[in-house]
This record gives structure tokens, C-alpha cells and sequence, in this order.
């Protein structure tokens, strides 16, 4: 019974999480495409280089402590282990913003040579200090699971930042209305957590309180620094090696990919990561669940990086123009290497909720030291389109090390990995030559995409049939039941 309860609450989870992701995160995404077309390379390249030094002093921001409340059973849980969260974030944030404002901004303004970056850290920090406003609330909502009230919160700031930032751009806000976009979201969904939870924090620090999440957020935070690290070391070195417009080019490649793939497995990370928690002491039971995770976040994105690699030239051409040609050659290398990192996709999280902080750590830790010299050579000697490259070998190693510690804690296996995604495979393959050969021949781009969506959906339900409709009989024996009730 408690297992057919929890499956209800994934599929809950991952309807919401999916509603959330369609309106907010492809909302912010088609903002971010129309702003390139209304923009140019140089002004992404400005906000890019911004966002690397405030990405580099944001990981700091609340110390692993929403984590730490979300994976922390709830027996567990006092109200004192909230009150001394909430004020630990808020008095941190304030100290991480002044350290923004008085040392950051100035370093990153010398470091490229762009004096305006003094203005724009400051403005694009100010979610710095909201974030541990929500950080509590946020905690709550996901530790009961309830991802309706956070789809409704994330959907509702998304949209009208994303209006009022395409307006900006219009009235010739430029590089601003970049910079309004990304912060707006943060401030505008202040209010809604308050009133989606009703929790109001007392003044209240408990010592022993602090010691339980932060013992556990330390680990979390070191994650999330060497993630930021490999995440942004390409966009530092493309900015001061090469210049703001390439960086831009790169940026919007990047979007298109590698960013597309880290909203989507955001979302469905954030509906398993406490189920992770749950059921920690289940092995075979979470070995089972993350075999569907990485397979359905795989048969979501591989006809997506299919398109790109078969048709990216045409679709940036069409629609951005030719000012992004250069996006072209990186966006291929890139969605490639989204391919492969599906291999092991979400792995750090279901490590994470086994209570392993300090493992994923320490995988984080191996992983930077040997993403640094090859992003660093692939800049350095071949720009852009080297550190495309450089992306894809370290994808490499990243599952390979993924590999092993899963292998250790789970003992899942390469050959069951690749037999549990081999559907979404198979459908690649066959929907790249199709539309290969159908693109060689003169066909028009667009129709190109119909037949390699057609394709890759055929190959899918001929070889999951069983699997879709059984899910799918699921999904219609829930939604009566909520219909009744």
C-alpha cells in the first residue's frame, strides 16, 4: 500500500514537475531565444561573463541547507532545525551580497576589461539575497512533495518576468533586459512561497539545530562549487581569452543544449531526490527507479539533440540569423555531449539521497580536476569549438566515474544501464539517418523535423508498447480517482 501510495505521489510529482517545466522553464527558454533574436552576441557575452563570477560566490549562498532539510527523515525534524535555517541563510545571503558588491563586482569589471560589469553584478545579485528568503519554504513544499503549489509559484514568476523582459528588450533596454529576466523571477516569487506554506519564521537559533543541516549541507555546498566550477571554467576562459562576442555565440549553444538538458532533469531530479530520501534503505527498489529515470529523461531528450546535431544549421540560419553562425559547429559538438551524459543522468542526486553527501563530493572533486587542463587546452588552442570538444571528453569521464560509485552502492552495471536505455538509442539512430538522407536530398528543414519526429516516436512505441500503455492506463486510473475524491 505505502508503494502504490509513493508511485501515486511520482506520478503526481512528474505530472506537476512536467506542467511546470512545459510553462516555465520552455517559457524562460523561448524568452531566451527571442531575446537573442531581438539582441546581439556581445550583449549575451556581457551578462555571460557576469554570471561566471556571481555563480562562482552564489554557490555559497544557503550551505547545503535546503538539501539537508529535504533529505532529513521528518521524525527527525524539529521546528527549530527551520527557525535556524531560515535566519542562517538570511544573515549569510546578506554577507555574500556585500562581498558581491564591494570586491566581486570590481574584480570581474577588471578582470574583462568591461567597466560596465560594475553595475550589472550588483543588479544581477539581488536574487543573492531572496534566495534564503524561500529557502525554507521551497524545502517544505518539496519534502511533502507538493509540486502543484511549486509549479503554480515557478509558472507565475516566470511568465511575467519573461513579458516585462522582452518588453524591456523592445524599448531598447539591451543588455538590461537580460538582467531584469534573471533576477525578477527570484523577487517576484517571494510573496508566493509565504503564502503557499503559511510558515512564518520565529526568532529562534538553535546550536544543535544548526550542527544537524550543516553537517550535512557542507558536503552539499562543496558539490555544488566544483558543479559551478566545470560548469562555468569555459565561459571564463572564452571571455577573457577570446572576447564578449564569442562568448555569446557559445552561450547560446550552450542554451540550446547542455541548459535545455539541466531544466529538464531539474525538474524531474526535484520530484525524485525525496523519494530518494524515503526509500534510501531499498537499494533494489531505487536501482529499479533510477533505470526509469535515466530512461525516460533520455527518450524526452535524444530526438531533441538529434534535431540539433542533423539540423542545427538550418534552424539557427532560419531563426536567429546569420549574426549566429558561429553557434553552429559548437551547438552540434554540444548536444552530443548531452547524449552522453544521459548515460548516467541524475546519478548525483540518487547518491545524494542515500545520504552519501560527502561521496558526491568527492566525485564532484575528481571530476573538476579533470575537466580543468582539457576545457583550459580547448580554449586556449582551439576556442569555441575546442571547448565544445573539450565538453564531450569530459562527459566521457564523467560516466565512467558515475559508473563506478553506482556500481558500488548499487551494483548497476554498464550492460543493464545500456539495455534499460537501449529504446531511446535505437530511435536515434534510425531517426538520424532518416532524416539525414531526407535532408541531403533538398528537403526543407521543417519537414525534415516532422520525419525525424515521426520516426523516432514509431521506433519508441514499437519497442516500449507495453510499457507506455501500461503507463498510460495509470495515468487514467489516477486522474479518476482525484476526480472523485
Amino acid at each position: 500500500m505505502e508503494l502504490r501510495q509513493l508511485k501515486g505521489k511520482i506520478v503526481s510529482g512528474l505530472f506537476w514537475s512536467s506542467l511546470q517545466l512545459l510553462i516555465s522553464r520552455v517559457f524562460s527558454f523561448v524568452i531566451k531565444l527571442i531575446l537573442a533574436k531581438l539582441l546581439f552576441p556581445e550583449q549575451f557575452g556581457i551578462v555571460g561573463m557576469a554570471t561566471v563570477f556571481t555563480s562562482f560566490v552564489q554557490v555559497f549562498n544557503d550551505l547545503g541547507i535546503g538539501a539537508a532539510l529535504v533529505q532529513r527523515k521528518e521524525e527527525n525534524l524539529r521546528e527549530e532545525h527551520y527557525n535556524t535555517a531560515f535566519w542562517t541563510g538570511v544573515l549569510w545571503a546578506i554577507g555574500v551580497y556585500l562581498l558581491i558588491l564591494f570586491i566581486v563586482a570590481p574584480m570581474a569589471a577588471v578582470f574583462y576589461k568591461e567597466p560596465i560589469l560594475r553595475s550589472i553584478i550588483p543588479v544581477l545579485s539581488i536574487g543573492v539575497l531572496c534566495s534564503p528568503v524561500n529557502l525554507v519554504h521551497k524545502a517544505q513544499l518539496n519534502k511533502q512533495m507538493s509540486f502543484k503549489k511549486l509549479a503554480l509559484i515557478d509558472n507565475s514568476s516566470s511568465i511575467l518576468s519573461g513579458i516585462l523582459s522582452v518588453g524591456l528588450a523592445y524599448m531598447g533596454a539591451g543588455v538590461w533586459a537580460l538582467v531584469f529576466h534573471t533576477v525578477a523571477t527570484i523577487v517576484i516569487a517571494m510573496p508566493l512561497y509565504f503564502k503557499a506554506t503559511r510558515w512564518l519564521p520565529k526568532f529562534q537559533w538553535d546550536k544543535q539545530a544548526f550542527k544537524d543541516v550543516f553537517g550535512f549541507g557542507i558536503y552539499t555546498t562543496g558539490t555544488n562549487f566544483f558543479s559551478v566550477l566545470m560548469l562555468n571554467l569555459d565561459y571564463l576562459l572564452i571571455g577573457k581569452l577570446l572576447s564578449a562576442s564569442a562568448l555569446g555565440v557559445y552561450t547560446l549553444a550552450f542554451v540550446l543544449t547542455d541548459t535545455f538538458r539541466y531544466q529538464l532533469t531539474k525538474m524531474i531530479n526535484k520530484v525524485m531526490y525525496p523519494v530518494y530520501g524515503k526509500k534510501q534503505d531499498e537499494p533494489d527498489l531505487l536501482k529499479l527507479i533510477y533505470f526509469k529515470v535515466v530512461k525516460y529523461n533520455s527518450i524526452c531528450l535524444y530526438p531533441i539533440m538529434t534535431f540539433l546535431i542533423v539540423l542545427g544549421e538550418p534552424f539557427i540560419l532560419g531563426f536567429f540569423g546569420v549574426k549566429w553562425v558561429g553557434a553552429i559547429l559548437p551547438l552540434k559538438i554540444l548536444a552530443l555531449s548531452v547524449m552522453i551524459h544521459l548515460l548516467v543522468n541524475s546519478h548525483a542526486v540518487l547518491i545524494r539521497g542515500l545520504g552519501k553527501a560527502r561521496v558526491e563530493m568527492r566525485m564532484q572533486l575528481i571530476k573538476s580536476v579533470l575537466y580543468v587542463p582539457t576545457i583550459a587546452i580547448g580554449v586556449i588552442y582551439f576556442g569555441i569549438v575546442g571547448a565544445a570538444w573539450a565538453y564531450v571528453i569530459n562527459k566521457v569521464m564523467e560516466v565512467a566515474i558515475a559508473q563506478y560509485y553506482l556500481k558500488k552502492f548499487l551494483n548497476v552495471s554498464l550492460t543493464e544501464l545500456l539495455t534499460a536505455i537501449s529504446p531511446p538509442l535505437i530511435a536515434s539512430l534510425v531517426a538520424f539517418m532518416v532524416t539525414y538522407l531526407l535532408y541531403t536530398t533538398g528537403m526543407h528543414y521543417f519537414i525534415c523535423a516532422m520525419a525525424l519526429a515521426l520516426s523516432y516516436s514509431l521506433v519508441i512505441w514499437l519497442m516500449m508498447r507495453a510499457e507506455l500503455t501500461q503507463q498510460l492506463r495509470g495515468l487514467m486510473r489516477l486522474s479518476k480517482k482525484k476526480a472523485v475524491s
